[in-house]
């Protein structure tokens, strides 16, 4: 029994003494293998063939936004092979060869980053095979067929624009385009209900029109697919998908600002409050969290409706005053948009107007506020600006003959009393001018957006703007319909 149990005990040593080295022995296999593994999992190798191409270099590009960027570089070999890899893997999305400054054509870069695509120079796209990877070949079999059904409509769309064809000819084309419209609605639904997880179907999706269904008995058409589409918009799109923004073309924004332009109330207010909401959806990915901001700065930086200008300044207020954007947005980039929103900050639509104190050609200062007209028309002008030239006589006729009661405060850009003086006498105006330069409230461009001339802001009686950068040619009318507004909502209980 002792000499049992003194067995047992050497055994017991014994273990513990090689245990480490297996465990060592096991630790060093389990390394190995994860290292195979991650190698493999983050690597890329895509290789092409190209037949008509040797001896050359070629390079793989990408797209981001509305960018394009070279990504990598490959020596073709006499026979037009050639490989693109990499230790790390690719960002998904699309993809291009270029050659020479030419962009050869497109491919998708998803899961699965090792494949082969064979081509001719004959015919890029339509000698384009995939070897390996699923989700080429479904892009590449959409693209020809795209490309088949393009070439069958051509003939009926030129007999549409065919100004001499009759009528039933040009119903007829219109018929047989729906008809195509519909065979390519229906091969696109195809691959989606096919295909459910692959980029190419998200594409598709993003791409689709949304069906608005019946309006409901006793509901208002109009209202019932205003909201049908607010509610829906964003059903195909992921608004935090970052392979969104590396397609060919830049949908993510285009999607963005369909939506604002189309579907939001063109006011400040509203604005913002969807821009948050929607921000907050993005910001799941850094990238897409960037790209929708930065959209939405650049569009309301200079914006086409009037007082949205708003926008811009509380966007740069929100998103990078704050450090919001502090993980891509340097301090150049951050002081010049700063800049930008203080120049609007003073001159925007229900803000009172800054006053100004300038010389007039009688060597007078003069007081924007000492005038006490309903109306106050700010005009920023240049003598030797040709824009200015055909805008004068429109607003010296509106000046003329209008029915409200209007003064003009015009500020010479120019630092020439002589050019002012010769301007005044030439135009006949008699409305109030004043030299820019020659001033006691300092620089308008501090105050006033008013970088370009001719810029018109239009203010009422209390020298609250009330209007911007509008033609001269609409001053009567805005007029017309600020006063109904205005007389309408006092009269309201």
């Amino acid at each position: 029994m002792e000499l049992l149990l003194n067995r047992n005990e050497q055994m017991m040593v014994n273990l513990y003494r090689i245990a480490p080295l297996i465990m060592k022995k096991i630790l060093s296999i389990c390394s190995v293998v994860f290292c195979l593994i991650q190698a493999e999992a983050q690597s890329y190798k895509i290789e092409f063939k190209i037949d008509g191409l040797s001896d050359t270099t070629i390079y793989l590009g990408n797209y981001f936004g509305e960018s394009t960027y070279v990504k990598d570089t490959a020596q073709v070999t006499r026979n037009g092979e050639f490989l693109f890899e990499g230790r790390e893997p690719l960002n998904k999305g699309m993809y291009f060869l270029v050659l020479n400054k030419t962009r050869l054509f497109d491919f998708i870069v998803s899961e699965d980053q090792e494949f082969k695509l064979t081509t001719s120079t004959e015919d890029y796209v339509k000698n384009l095979k995939v070897i390996g990877d699923i989700e080429n070949e479904v892009y590449v079999q959409d693209m020809l067929y795209n490309m088949e059904r393009n070439q069958e409509a051509s003939r009926h769309v030129a007999v549409i624009q065919d100004s001499t064809a009759d009528l039933q000819r040009t119903n007829n084309a219109r018929k047989a385009l729906d008809a195509i419209s519909a065979k390519v609605a229906a091969h696109q639904n195809e691959i989606i209900q096919k295909y459910p997880n692959l980029l190419i179907t998200r594409i598709l999706k993003a791409n689709q029109r949304l069906d608005i269904p019946e309006t409901p008995i006793g509901m208002d058409a109009n209202e019932f697919g205003y909201n049908y589409m607010r509610l829906h918009y964003w059903d195909g799109f992921d608004l935090a998908d970052t392979d969104m923004l590396r397609i060919g073309r830049p949908i993510y924004k285009e999607k963005v600002e369909s939506y604002f332009d189309q579907l939001i109330i063109p006011q400040a207010d509203s604005i913002l409050k969807e821009a948050n909401r929607l921000a907050a959806v993005a910001k799941s990915h850094q990238d897409t969290y960037k790209y929708f901001i930065w959209t939405l700065t650049l569009k309301y930086q200079n914006p086409g409706i009037m007082g949205l200008d708003e926008v811009f300044v509380k966007l740069i207020d929100m998103y990078f005053e704050s450090g919001e954007m502090d993980f891509w947005a340097n301090d150049q980039l951050k002081k010049n948009l700063k800049e930008r929103a203080d120049q609007l900050r003073l001159s925007l639509i229900g803000n009172k107007a800054p006053n100004m104190v300038m010389m007039d050609n009688n060597r007078n200062m003069r007081s924007m506020y000492d005038i006490k007209n309903k109306y106050t028309i700010l005009y920023f002008f240049d003598p030797d600006c040709g824009h200015c030239k055909k805008e004068t006589p429109l607003l010296k006729n509106f000046y003329d003959n209008t029915s409200f009661d209007v003064e003009i405060f015009a500020v010479s850009a120019d630092t020439s009393m002589v050019k002012m003086n010769n301007y005044i006498s030439q135009e006949g105006l008699t409305w109030i001018t004043v030299n820019g330069p020659r001033t006691s409230t300092g620089s308008y461009h501090n105050s006033y957006d008013a970088m370009t001339t001719p810029t018109l802001y239009v203010l009422n009686e209390e020298k609250k703007i009330i209007a911007k950068k509008i033609p001269s040619a609409r001053l009567d009318d805005f007029l017309n319909q600020y006063e109904k507004f205005h007389t309408k909502t006092e009269n309201q209980p």
